[in-house]
């Protein structure tokens, strides 16, 4: 036990550290020592198990409080092959997706693959009206997915058959390699990782054990989506094979764009045309917002660009914290000529003479003849 080094001087990290930085320590070890990318280079792996022994203990609070308070004799007689197989739990998190080592099997013997796999996740894009991302709607979704068989029953076997266990994995599903400490897991090439032989196969699913189907799924939207929201509807994905768990469906949400109104987050704007007259002395008004037509005095003197609040009318807010407001954007309107009676242009012809401004133009009818005709 002299020999021993300290296991917070492997690892690198003070006797206060945190289990996250405990982990992150071995992480950065284990990496560098392992020995797939060290071979034949014996001291490397020496010390990966080394560093693999310390983690064992600081990562166990039980394990971690005897080594404080007696050192190596407070953990002597638990060496590293001999620890509680649970404490490895997190070797294959750590190393697994880095070198697909089964760290269960190194230290537990192994375990059939016999489980379901768990089905695909599905997407599904769906475009709403703004009306209904503010008020909430229903939809019916159609979607195409992989479903259990119901001849065979998700086994993937024909009538009167079943699945027979791989003779060449031992329904692993996989084959392993020693590598002096280690072993290497490697996707059984007889069974292709299934773990199981199917020698007559359902005539429906060619012995896949899925077939696809088309499913009307009822999907209810919330007030207030917008464009981006993903609704997620768990286990309506594809479902998993020999009885694994169904995969789950999201529903990315897509707002159309909307003739009359605009959209930015829970606020919602409109324009409103105003005559020159109407801009200059004021009017009242009826301004259309999602919620119905809202009465809206126009002061005198309103300015082309001038917005007026209507609080409360516009989208519910998606996380409840109540509703926006509605934004009416005036916009004064200068008609043509053309557009205006002879009545009416001798009133503005007057209006300019009375505030001193030379107009272009011809009074009459001549002028208006020349104006219809460019």
């Amino acid at each position: 036990m002299a020999t021993k080094r300290d296991y917070y001087e492997l690892l690198a990290v003070g006797r206060n550290a945190s289990e996250v930085e405990i982990k992150s320590a071995y992480r950065r070890l284990a990496v560098r020592f392992h020995p797939d990318r060290n071979p034949g280079d014996k001291a490397a792996e020496e010390k990966f198990k080394e560093a693999a022994e310390a983690y064992s203990v600081l990562s166990d609070p039980n394990q971690r409080a005897r080594y404080d308070r007696f050192g190596h004799q407070g953990v002597s007689g638990q060496g590293f092959g001999g620890f509680d197989t649970s404490t490895f739990g997190d070797f294959a998190d750590i190393l697994g997706d880095f070198f697909g080592l089964d760290f269960g099997d190194m230290f537990a013997g192994g375990r059939r693959r016999g489980r379901g796999e768990p089905g695909a996740d599905l997407r599904y894009q769906l475009g709403l009206s703004l009306e209904e991302a503010a008020f909430g709607t229903e939809q019916v979704l159609k979607i195409p997915r992989l479903e259990s068989c119901a001849e065979c029953t998700g086994t993937g076997s024909g009538p009167g058959s079943s699945p027979e266990t791989c003779s060449t994995c031992g329904g692993f599903g996989q084959v392993r390699i020693s590598q002096g400490f280690f072993t290497v897991a490697r996707t059984c090439p007889q069974c292709r990782g299934d773990g199981r032989m199917i020698s007559d196969p359902c005539p429906i699913c060619k012995g896949e054990g899925r077939v696809e189907q088309a499913r009307s799924i009822e999907v209810k939207i919330p007030a207030g989506v917008d464009t981006g929201t993903r609704l997620r509807l768990t286990s309506e994905g594809e479902h998993g094979r020999r009885g694994g768990p169904a995969g789950d469906l999201y529903v990315d949400i897509f707002v159309e764009p909307h003739a009359q109104f605009e959209r930015e987050g829970a606020h919602t704007w409109s324009k409103l045309d105003l005559s020159y007259s109407q801009a200059v002395l004021g009017t009242s008004v009826e301004a259309a917002t999602l919620h119905g037509l809202v009465p809206l005095e126009i002061p005198a003197g309103t300015p082309d660009g001038k917005e007026f609040k209507l609080a409360g009318k516009g989208i519910d807010r998606l996380d409840g914290r109540g509703r926006g407001d509605h934004f009416v954007r005036a916009r004064v309107v200068v008609p043509q000529p053309r557009e205006l009676s002879e009545e009416q242009l001798e009133l503005l012809r007057r209006l300019a003479e009375l505030e001193g401004n030379e107009v272009k133009g011809e009074r009459g009818v001549i002028g208006r003849v020349r104006d219809l005709f460019g």
